[in-house]
């Protein structure tokens, strides 16, 4: 977790620094595979009676497969993020803003870092640009060589 005591704010600003494990809470139910920790690095700071905004540089690396041949495709992610958290309940419904339970201690960073990487992870992958995917016929993977069946290559 990459949690902010939010009485730390009194001077105006204050660093964040972390890391999130792939097993942190944040990252239950989301479709994300991490490989190594995320790393965080950032400033949050009070912008009004109950506004904070962070600005954050966010790294990590998923796994995914590629949607040609299926095989394992490893996507580094190095993302800027500039979020708001809010307590005010008018903005509850802006998907822009973080929303903040009124006169809340602490602040979690961790659902802000795991929805801006899901969103930063391309929505298709491919293992390279001239992969060849797999043979309609058999299945082998095309970029081994040709096929053993003999299936002329598909064009796309």
């Amino acid at each position: 977790m990459l949690t902010v005591d939010l009485n730390r704010l009194h001077d105006g600003s204050i660093e964040t620094t972390g890391q999130l494990l792939p097993t942190d809470p944040a990252f239950e139910g989301v479709d994300l595979q991490l490989v190594d920790p995320v790393t965080v690095e950032g400033r949050l700071q009070l912008t009004g009676e109950g506004d904070f905004y962070w600005h954050a540089f966010v790294a990590g690396r998923v796994r995914g497969e590629c949607r040609r041949c299926l095989g394992d495709v490893f996507v580094p992610i190095d993302i800027e993020i500039r979020v708001l958290f809010s307590s005010d309940p008018e903005t509850v419904e802006d998907p822009g803003v973080y929303p903040l339970g009124k006169g809340a201690a602490e602040l979690d960073l961790g659902q802000a870092v795991c929805e801006e990487l899901a969103l930063a992870v391309p929505g298709f992958l491919v293992c390279r640009d001239d992969c060849a995917g797999l043979c309609s016929r058999c299945g082998a993977n095309l970029n081994d060589g040709p096929c053993p069946c003999g299936e002329p290559a598909a064009t796309v």
